[in-house]
């Protein structure tokens, strides 16, 4: 099976850091990060990853506005938001601009694997 790329992306260093070594622990090894929903459209138009990992409060350009975004620039990645930000309209909103699945912070290293090993399945089965 093909590795995927995985673009993780949050304002916070320590926090990308955090995602970045969970998902290295599950095994998977091809990922690159993003500080701001801008730098995320960009990188996901040039490495047009399988998975992305997105926060919703960032500086200038928030996850929920990002998401509409990057999927015009990258259609085929599935996006994960990963938050603090638990308001059910911000959930609301990034999932109708096309986010798959939403974990919230703090997350245990089960959660990410498990979210991802779900949607690596569903997309083997498509």
């Amino acid at each position: 099976m093909k590795v995927p790329k995985i673009l993780i992306v949050d304002d916070a260093a320590f926090m990308r850091n955090l995602i970045g070594n969970t998902i290295k622990q599950a095994g998977y090894t091809d990922l690159y990060y993003a500080e701001d929903g801008l730098e995320a459209v960009e990188k996901a138009g040039e490495i047009q990853p399988e998975f992305i990992t997105l926060d919703i409060s960032m500086p200038n350009l928030s996850g929920v506005d990002a998401v509409s975004r990057i999927l015009e620039v990258s259609p085929s990645s599935k996006i994960i938001m990963i938050s603090a930000v638990t308001g059910q309209q911000a959930i609301k909103d990034a999932i109708k601009n096309g986010a798959i699945d939403f974990v919230k912070k703090p997350f245990s290293k089960e959660e990410i694997e498990d979210v991802l090993k779900k949607h690596l399945e569903s997309s083997a089965r498509q």
